[in-house]
């Protein structure tokens, strides 16, 4: 599968946040850190995410995001197009080190083939 970037972005940070949601909202700074994906382009990605319905959005103290439904019932698809990105388009640019810190992205063996 091939997918932009803004796309693989997306399905990281809604994998991160289907990870941790379990604790309460999840902020997208915290996305942001862990991921390694800017702040602001989090923001925008999210804006998008949550007109589509597939996130929540919490405010005030103890906010951030939560999935708009079950995880089990969001599919990759629903999380690309809702970024309005196409579904074929680019992958994980990186080999074995592709995230900053030295290791893997999350998606990395999602993207290959």
């Amino acid at each position: 599968m091939r997918l932009t970037t803004k796309g693989r972005f997306a399905v990281t940070a809604m994998i991160d946040l289907a990870l941790r949601q379990q604790s309460g909202p999840v902020t997208l700074a915290a996305i942001s850190q862990r991921q390694q994906i800017s702040l602001s382009y989090l923001e925008q990605l999210f804006g998008k995410l949550r007109r589509k319905e597939l996130v929540e959005s919490t405010r005030g103290p103890g906010g951030g995001y939560t999935l708009g439904r079950e995880a089990g019932e969001i599919t990759v698809a629903d999380i690309i197009l809702s970024v309005d990105e196409p579904i074929d388009a680019t992958h994980c640019g990186g080999k074995e080190n592709c995230h900053g810190d030295g290791g893997r992205c999350m998606t990395h063996d999602l993207w290959t083939s």
